[in-house]
């Protein structure tokens, strides 16, 4: 196989499109956005990247020593592609390195993704990122390492992953948190059970109800997303997210009867590396952590990096064992073992020994979509998360002006996105009632944070410069907040 393969899609005779208005300026649009961007790495990490970005309508080309693996990669997504080694400077400067505006290094050893970054960066390639995993790095060394070797950005999968998890365990009600700027704004998730307390009710209904400043800003229905307004009727089954401030959310959970307390026992299946950054944070906050392991040599660094942890040698596949370590007893039970099948499997078991808190790591979308259908609610995904940080990241940069994206995550199984703003002085937005604003459909300003407040806005209210401002868009794909108008 050559170094470099090359698909294209068909060319278009000039009479194949009418070129009006419209489209002219969409087409405008998407080739000033269009960015360079290396993707050194095609594994289950490299290629989630590589599908978002291409998503996003960004030249890609992908670096890999597998030549099977590469071409795979290149017929699905119809990208460009350089075999080799990616901390050779001849493949780099294949693959235009020099050009580059983004270089992505995400393959599965710290310290090359760190070298071909450097050498990256050498060679012209404006921003590098580097996928770097180890518990051995901490904080203080990664700061150290970035500025020395100037990366844009050390990202770790696991430890992100870990933190997502945390997060839920000290909110355990939600199926899934989003945290914007500071702490006086959250998203959660919800699926609505069959005797929810919401079933049939209106939106408009709920704060008269419950008396809470709680903001529906989207549902999922079947396969269908909705960017709902007052008028909506909520019904068993849907998946629900609710933006407010943390109290608000408590409250509205305490009046609906389905407020769970912070877990203070773990279980935790598998001493991966998400386990060893979970466990981490969890005994440091005085939760009570169990990690089964069925690896002797993973059970003997786990007791010497997390020595406030229980940890147990034994395959927790076993049944037997699980319930011999107090599952029935526990706050919740995360699985976190390298098999989706397997991590579904027993999560299952433990949600039908009455845990109160079920989390599964799945990676892979087909299986994720299986286990939500088996009742397993509560899903996190390392490769996603990482995903939706790069792509955030991705936006910041395409504006020349200096993007203002904050905060980025993707909803309701990638058909939404959640985005925060930070709004500047010359904004066109700011002091028009939202009311007033034309704005496009499928569009929600599900809240608005100035200074310290938070407010869930109405009609009347007003964007003002320095506020960051929360959109949630469904089919949509925005850059900036301008974006948000017609």
């Amino acid at each position: 196989m050559d170094k470099q393969i090359c698909r294209q899609g068909a060319s278009r005779e000039p009479g194949d499109i009418a070129l009006n208005t419209d489209y002219r300026k969409k087409l405008e649009r998407l080739c000033r956005h269009k960015m360079k961007i290396i993707i050194i790495g095609c594994g289950k990490i490299g290629t989630t990247i590589l599908s978002s970005l291409v998503a996003e309508g960004h030249d890609i080309v992908a670096v890999d020593s597998d030549n099977e693996v590469l071409s795979e990669i290149i017929n699905i997504y119809d990208v460009m592609g350089v075999c080799g080694n990616g901390i050779d400077s001849d493949i780099l400067n294949e693959a235009g390195a020099s050009k580059a505006e983004m270089f992505v290094a995400a393959t599965g050893s710290d310290e090359f993704n760190v070298l071909s970054c450097f050498l990256a960066k050498k060679l012209g390639a404006k921003n590098t990122i580097a996928r770097i995993r180890s518990p051995e790095y901490n904080d203080r060394s990664l700061a150290f390492m970035r500025k020395q070797l100037e990366l844009s950005l050390a990202i770790n999968p696991e430890l992100l992953a870990a933190h997502e998890i945390f997060n839920i365990l000290k909110f355990p009600s939600a199926a899934k948190i989003e945290k914007f700027s500071g702490r006086g704004f959250e998203m959660i998730e919800l699926r609505l059970k069959p005797d929810s307390a919401l079933d049939g009710i209106k939106l408009w209904e709920l704060r008269e109800k419950y008396h809470t400043k709680v903001l529906v800003c989207c549902v999922q229905r079947d396969e269908k997303v909705y960017i709902p307004d007052g008028n909506f009727i909520l019904h068993s089954g849907d998946k629900i997210e609710i933006t407010a401030s943390p109290a608000e959310i408590q409250k509205l959970l305490r009046a609906m009867g389905e407020f769970q307390k912070q877990a203070r026992s773990v279980m935790l299946l598998g001493g991966s590396r998400t386990a060893h950054y979970l466990a981490d944070m969890l005994t440091a906050g005085g939760v009570s952590v169990k990690i089964i392991e069925r690896d002797e040599k993973t059970c003997s660094e786990l007791c010497e990096a997390i020595p406030k942890a229980v940890i147990i040698h034994g395959d927790g596949a076993q049944q037997e064992l699980l319930l011999e370590e107090g599952l029935r007893s526990l706050d919740a039970f995360v699985s976190l073992t390298g098999m989706d099948e397997e991590n579904i499997l027993i999560s299952i078991f433990a949600a039908a020994q009455k845990v109160p808190k079920v989390i599964s790591k799945i990676n892979r979308d087909e299986l994720a979509s299986l286990a939500e259908r088996l009742g397993l609610d509560c899903i996190v995904s390392p490769k996603k998360i990482i995903s939706d940080v790069l792509v955030q990241y991705a936006r910041a940069l395409q504006n020349s002006l200096g993007s203002n994206i904050e905060t980025l995550y993707k909803l309701m199984d990638g058909k939404a996105e959640a985005l925060e703003f930070n709004v500047r002085a010359d904004s066109k937005l700011t002091g028009i009632p939202l009311k007033d604003l034309n704005i496009k459909p499928n569009i929600l300003i599900a809240g608005i944070l100035r200074y310290r407040k938070t407010i869930i806005p109405a009609g009347d209210d007003v964007i003002m410069p320095d506020d960051r401002v929360i959109i949630v868009a469904a089919d949509q794909r925005l850059s900036d907040l301008s974006d948000i108008l017609k």
